[in-house]
Order: structure tokens, then sequence, then C-alpha cells
């Protein structure tokens, strides 16, 4: 947990665009939830999501990769997620069964996450499953804000998306920590045989 909180994990460019996307969260709740300016927050959303993109490809390209940086770039992801379908959820009552689902999908997550952290020391950025989740969610999102008044028929059709995407990707995630810990689990086997060999 020390080498996650060095200065050069945590000051980097990639972090800094990371605490932009938490800065503009509130921006969007006011636009959406206060002033009622669809469009404007649906602005505000596609430029946190540009944000996003161009944090992920300057610590590739700058190798300003971090495990802070791994740790941030989630959270402001998730909760810029989560602001977006509570905000819709005030005016459309049955995105509430999106909300219920994120929040057991993000739950599950953080704790295979910090199991990771704290017996393994690994952190793991996120899975092409992940991203394409917050493809399909902000999507849906920005189609509920550009449409507030979209048809039964295919405001069910965008919720059924979102759920089976949110259901999948929690799967893959869940397979991916279990192969994960089991790795480790023959990784330690192998370090304490190796030990009373010595």
């Amino acid at each position: 947990m020390n080498r996650i909180l060095k200065k050069d994990q945590i000051f980097t460019l990639p972090n800094l665009l990371s605490i932009i996307r938490l800065l503009l969260i509130p921006v969007i709740v006011y636009l959406y939830c206060f002033e009622e300016q669809y469009v404007a927050a649906v602005a505000i959303i596609v430029i946190s999501g540009l944000t996003d993109v161009a944090d992920g490809i300057i610590a590739r390209k700058f190798n300003r990769v971090s495990d802070f940086g791994k740790i941030l770039d989630p959270i402001a992801d998730k909760l810029t997620q989560i602001t977006v379908i509570f905000c819709i959820a005030t005016r459309i009552l049955h995105v509430w069964l999106l909300v219920g689902m994120f929040a057991v999908k993000e739950i599950v997550m953080m704790a295979m996450g910090m199991i990771a952290i704290k017996k393994h020391d690994s952190v793991n950025s996120a899975k092409w499953y992940g991203k394409a989740n917050t493809v399909i969610l902000y999507a849906a999102m920005i189609l509920y804000m550009i449409f507030p008044e979209m048809n039964d028929l295919f405001s069910d059709i965008v919720i059924t998306v979102c759920a089976v995407s949110l259901v999948l990707s929690l799967g893959l995630y869940i397979r991916f920590y279990n192969r994960l810990f089991k790795k480790f689990a023959v990784a330690q086997d192998e370090q304490k045989a190796d030990d009373l060999n010595i």
C-alpha cells in the first residue's frame, strides 16, 4: 500500500485527468437535476468521457501507468456512472433497477479488488468487458437525457440491454478474480515447497 501512495504514483497527468472527472460530477448533477439543461449535461458527460480516453492513452504512451491511477481511474469512472444513472432515475422510475444492479456489481468488484490489494499487493486495470459495459451504460443514459419522453417499449429494451451488460460484466470479473486468486494460491504453494527443499 505504501508503494501505491508514493509521489511518483500520485502526481501524474493521467491522475490529474481522473481528478477533473471527479470535479465534473457535481456539474452534471447541477445541470441535469436543477437547471434541467439536458444537452449541456450530455456535453459535460462527453467531456468527462474524453478525459477518460485521454488519460488511458497518455498513461500507456508515456509510461505513466501507476497503481494509484489504477485505483483512482475506476473510482472516477464508477462515481460518474452511478451519478448519471441516479440523475436519470430521479425522473424515470424504472431506471432504479439499474441503480440497484450497478451498486451490487460495484460492491462485489470492490470487495474482490480489496482482497487482491490486501493479500497479494496486486492492483488490476479495467478489462475490456468492463469498458464495454461502461460504453453501453453511457450510451443508454445519454439516450434518456436526449429523449426524456422515450416510449415505454424502447425504454424497456434499453434497460434490458444495460441489465444484461451489467450481469455479463460482473460474471466475467468474478471469473477473472477467481482465476487470479487460484494463480496466487498455486504460486504460494510452490514457494512454500521451494522453501522446504532449501
